[in-house]
């Protein structure tokens, strides 16, 4: 009876082996590679317009900014001759590309459809990271030793200055847009600024931690949530009271992290060499899988419209510039 009984509890045992994948599979799939071209160095930042399925890519060691057709999965088109462009921003209703330069502290402009030159406001130093406030219709830029500087796109003019202590990187807009809550490590907080007076009122404390570069914000869940590089943490605050909610171990040298609200997950971009991901629920986050990339692949675009993550990959020896476009799975 026993030895009848083996070869059908193998083929089951078998069976299920091969069922397991399917079920442990990596959260985000490898779906495709879209080539950048002859592009070299390092890869800042995205920005996104949704109407015309184009990807913006801040090609900072090529100075120049990518524009990839994501329909048509092909580079359409490049400007040249900026200044280590980092951060970017892409304004609907005018249809204005905003590029940020680091190398002369300028902020210039490209008009859709073509994205001929339509101007630049000069900011003086180190402009980095751009935000929309769709509540007051500005452009938010940050630089210089402290400062976010606020333009308005229909004049296309610099209107106002909310001062920091140093420098900012990642910054965003809290649910509903009435303060700002900014990244400051060489100050080693997260400043909090009232929009409406235009200044800083108050800053989280990063609990021993330092070099906090992503910030995303999830709304759903009135949830802050910072990376830091060292140690390599994921911290997460409430967006209403600032209190700390929870203190994870993540990967290294991460410099952007998107929410995915469909399926209450967080894609933390790495450049060493991978996409972590964790699940939660209410106040329980867990790493549930670090999804393999390539070195000093640390930037990203979550685009919630095509369920996609796109992450910039630079240039390597084995490797060429190019956008990989992740799936997330069930």
């Amino acid at each position: 009876m026993t030895i009848r009984t083996a070869p059908l509890l193998l083929s089951l045992l078998a069976g299920w082996s091969v069922a397991t994948p399917a079920w442990s599979a990596d959260p985000l799939q490898l779906e495709a590679k879209i080539p950048l071209g002859n592009v070299s160095g390092r890869i800042d930042h995205f920005a996104y317009d949704p109407q015309q399925h184009l990807l913006f890519v801040a090609e900072l060691g090529n100075n120049s900014v990518g524009i990839v057709d994501l329909e048509a999965g092909k580079v359409a088109g490049r400007l040249s001759g900026l200044s280590e462009p980092q951060g970017l921003g892409w304004h609907a209703a005018t249809r204005t590309l905003y590029v940020a330069n680091a190398g002369d502290g300028s902020v210039r402009l490209y008009q859709g459809p073509d994205f001929t030159p339509a101007g630049a406001i000069a900011l003086g130093d180190d402009a980095d990271n751009v935000r929309l406030d769709s509540v007051r219709d500005r452009v938010v830029v940050g630089y210089g030793s402290g400062g976010l500087s606020i333009i308005d796109p229909a004049s296309r003019r610099k209107i106002a200055d909310i001062p920091l202590r140093r420098h900012p990187e990642s910054f965003q807009f809290d649910e509903q847009g009435q303060r700002i809550f900014a990244n400051v490590p060489n100050a080693g907080e997260i400043a909090v600024v009232d929009v409406g007076q235009g200044k800083q009122m108050s800053s989280l404390a990063l609990g021993g931690a330092h070099a906090n570069f992503p910030m995303a914000i999830d709304p759903q869940n009135h949830r802050l949530l910072a990376v830091t590089r060292n140690p390599a943490r994921l911290l997460v605050f409430g967006t209403q009271d600032g209190k700390p909610l929870a203190r994870l171990q993540t990967c290294g040298d991460s410099d952007d992290l998107f929410v995915d609200a469909k399926r209450q997950r967080i894609y933390v971009t790495c450049g060493e060499g991978m996409v972590e991901v964790f699940a939660h629920k209410g106040d329980a986050y867990e790493s549930i899988a670090r999804v393999p990339t390539v070195s000093g692949a640390r930037t990203s675009w979550f685009a919630a419209d095509r369920d996609r993550l796109y992450v910039a990959v630079r240039a390597h020896a084995s490797e060429p510039a190019a956008i990989w476009i992740f799936r997330p799975a069930p």
